[in-house]
């Protein structure tokens, strides 16, 4: 297995990472416009959520999701990288972990039902952590 194949998955992750930055700014730039929202009104989080409606604001709690675990799977990453512990089990993880990190952002992007993004994200969490207990186990 060639080390560097871990980084095609973090890659993923960021690509997805670009989309959700994009839709977000699509979504409320278009808001803003539309409505005649002065930019000021939203000049913090408190005031963007009291102003822009839930639809609007949804891409922007999914883009800080994306600043929360996937964290762990990228320092998990470069270690796997940096120690050789790269093979196909880490690569086929890290590649479910972006599947569902993928289907995560767009049901919190979109339609939003809680159960179906509780899943996807609980299952992605859960390859995370076993991606982590099979470094742990192998010291």
């Amino acid at each position: 297995m060639q080390q560097d194949a871990i980084f095609a998955p973090m890659l993923g992750l960021m690509l997805l990472t670009f989309v959700v930055w994009t839709y977000m700014y699509v979504l409320r730039l278009g808001y803003i416009a539309r409505q005649g929202v002065d930019p000021q009104d939203l000049a913090t989080p408190e005031k963007g959520l009291s102003i822009l409606p839930e639809s609007v604001n949804l891409p922007a709690h999914n883009l800080r999701n994306l600043a929360e675990l996937p964290v762990v799977f990228y320092a998990l990453c470069l270690y796997l990288f940096v120690s050789g512990g790269v093979d196909d089990i880490h690569v086929a993880a890290a590649w479910a972990f972006v599947g569902l990190r993928a289907a995560h952002s767009t049901i919190h992007c979109t339609f939003n039902n809680v159960r179906l993004r509780f899943a996807a994200y609980i299952l992605g969490a859960l390859v995370l952590w076993a991606m982590l207990g099979r470094v742990i186990a192998g010291f």
